[in-house]
């Protein structure tokens, strides 16, 4: 069965070709960094535009390099929701009208189910049922997954999300856009406990985050320290060990309530080295096993869309096509139907 699939929810687009019987064949992903560092964040219509220059010459290539033609896709895949309207519909409309042409399934994909999924990819997949950290910078959720399309909201953040935390306290810190990897970067040169910043929620007795009140502290912290170049790093350091505590003591709690042994992590967040580190030494201590995607698809990617449209391909046959350009800014997804 061979896959192709689309993301175009935000400010990557992804182009993938997935075949169920070999694997991941290419993929290609173009990052819009470049394109909005200028106004120091995504800006909707900017990022729709240049979703519509880049997408088709990536099929073609990502085509060529797969050593497949447009006749032999079994299915188009795509991004369905969450994200932005406008470039939801790009994506969408490219995929439905290839699907269209060709007499074969469009299926519209949750790009959150695409993360979750999406270690299932690596070398060292994991097995259902399991424990998923989904921590990105629009979302930070635990979820028990039992299957595909089999999803159980275990706790989620009632504010930020992790990543938007990150980048926000990025911006405080005068590090730009995107802030997140660059803070990421800055916090490996800070001194670990010159700064105590709280851990929101860490005893609250259930699952769910909120990282509003991490930001705040760290402004206190700022406007009552002058920001070399140290006490930049330092501040960070701070920020990013509560953040790593607070997501690893409920990671930790999730798997043990749930009775699982098995713990995925998936979204842009999972590729940061300290919370890696500190979610292996605390599997270790536990007795679970962690599973996270490639470092190169754990942010907006073609290929986890290409895996979980073959996936729900193989659960519900052509009952999985969408057949419209119906695109969903605002998906829930424990909503999704089982296949």
């Amino acid at each position: 069965m061979l896959v192709l699939g689309i993301e175009t929810s935000c400010d990557e687009t992804g182009v993938a070709l997935y075949d169920s019987a070999r694997g991941l064949l290419a993929h290609a992903v173009h990052s819009q960094t470049a394109l909005h560092a200028e106004y120091g964040g995504v800006v909707p219509e900017l990022a729709s535009r240049d979703h519509v220059r880049r997408l088709l010459p990536l099929v073609r290539d990502v085509l060529a390099r797969g050593g497949a033609r447009l006749e032999a896709l079994d299915a188009v895949a795509y991004t369905e929701g969450p994200g932005l309207a406008g470039a939801l519909l790009v994506g969408a409309s490219v995929a439905e009208s290839l699907a269209l042409g060709l007499g074969i399934p469009a299926i519209g994909i949750h790009h959150l189910e695409g993360h979750l999924l999406s270690p299932l990819l690596s070398r060292d997949p994991p097995r259902f049922p399991f424990v998923a950290l989904l921590v990105s910078g629009g979302h930070t959720q635990l979820m028990r997954v039992d299957g595909v399309g089999r999803y159980a909201l275990l706790g989620e953040t009632l504010d930020d999300a992790a990543g938007e935390a990150f980048d926000k306290t990025a911006q405080l810190l005068g590090l730009g856009y995107p802030g997140g990897p660059a803070l990421s970067a800055l916090a490996e040169r800070g001194r670990p406990g010159r700064f105590h910043l709280p851990r929101p929620m860490l005893a609250s007795g259930d699952l769910d985050f909120s990282f509003s009140g991490l930001k705040t502290a760290v402004v206190t912290l700022v406007r009552a320290h002058p920001l070399d170049d140290a006490t930049r790093a330092d501040v960070a350091r701070a920020f990013q060990d509560a953040v790593v505590e607070v997501l690893v003591a409920k990671c930790v709690a999730a798997v043990d309530s749930a009775g699982l042994g098995e713990l995925v992590v998936a979204g842009g967040v999972g590729a940061n080295r300290q919370l890696r580190a500190a979610l292996d030494a605390a599997a270790a201590r536990h007795g679970f096993r962690v599973h996270y995607p490639e470092l190169e698809l754990c942010t907006d990617n073609g290929a986890m869309i290409a895996l979980a449209g073959a996936l729900r391909l193989a659960h519900a046959g052509r009952r999985a096509a969408s057949g419209s350009f119906t695109v969903r800014p605002r998906w829930e997804l424990d909503s999704l139907a089982q296949p």
